[in-house]
């Protein structure tokens, strides 16, 4: 049987363990072509350009139907 503690852990000390686990925002930047938000060095999911040109070809967002 392994050996138990013999007084409870705090949490602010399980907590200090286990900053690596932290969410982080990712990093975002203006795109030149449509000024919508786009990750770095990705193509741009709203106008499809990167680096300057039009690298893939976006699909226009079908219209909801009104129920």
């Amino acid at each position: 049987m392994a050996p138990l503690p013999k007084r409870k852990y705090p949490k602010a000390r399980q907590g200090e363990r286990r900053q690596h686990l932290g969410l982080a925002v990712p990093a975002m930047m203006e795109c030149p072509q449509c000024k919508s938000p786009k990750r770095p060095h990705h193509v741009c999911p709203v106008c499809g350009s990167y680096d300057g040109r039009e690298v893939i070809a976006v699909k226009a967002a079908k219209p909801k139907k009104a129920s």
